[in-house]
């Protein structure tokens, strides 16, 4: 692989910040051992709308002071719940609205395949997400990049030089109908939050 055309990109200004939950197959192991309560799910909520929130503004939001919000804030993050927190970066701003997602097949399912290929993979800045697939290929790999150009570039130089790549099927996404990295708390914690009234989250 050519490392020198597969760079990290030097991104702009940050404009969002948010909260990050944990591994979503992971976040419901985790919440079956713990006790979950309404106030919980919403402090989660607005953190992840705007994880730069004053704890004061938190605690008025969910009718607390701001002393036992706190805690149930670090205890979420001591627990793995908040994985942390990072820059939303818009693509369309850094002009990178290409986007393409690519089904790999392998040319070998043995364990030592996987395993480079999967080291290997996560060494190419422009892949966002890779996923392995139970089905018709091996990977589904999603790949953002600036244009059809850059694009070639990527997938001559990089992905096709990974380990045990036998062939490769490029779908280009256009249209971004939902494009959300956040977890979804009022989906994810408790059927009951779907049965409460809407304006709680707003």
């Amino acid at each position: 692989m050519n490392s020198n055309l597969c760079m990290p990109l030097v991104l702009g200004n940050v404009t969002k910040i948010t909260a990050i939950a944990g591994n979503r197959t992971e976040i419901g192991i985790k919440m079956s051992k713990m006790n979950f309560d309404e106030v919980d799910r919403l402090v989660l909520h607005l953190l992840q709308k705007n994880a730069r929130a004053p704890v004061t503004e938190l605690a008025k939001r969910v009718g607390l002071s701001m002393t036992p919000v706190t805690y149930r804030i670090r205890h979420k993050i001591r627990t793995g719940l908040i994985s942390g927190y990072r820059a939303i970066l818009p693509p369309l701003k850094l002009n990178l609205s290409h986007v393409t997602y690519v089904e790999v097949c392998l040319s070998g399912n043995r364990e030592a395949a996987l395993k480079k290929f999967n080291e290997a993979v996560k060494q190419i800045t422009e892949v966002e997400e890779c996923y392995m697939i139970a089905g018709d290929f091996d990977y589904l790999v999603k790949v953002r990049s600036r244009y059809i150009a850059d694009y070639r570039r990527v997938m001559g130089d990089c992905i096709s030089a990974l380990p045990y790549v036998a062939s490769t099927s490029s779908n280009v996404a256009m249209e971004a109908v939902i494009e959300n990295a956040a977890v979804e708390v009022k989906a994810i914690l408790s059927r009951k939050i779907c049965d409460r009234p809407q304006n709680l989250f707003h």
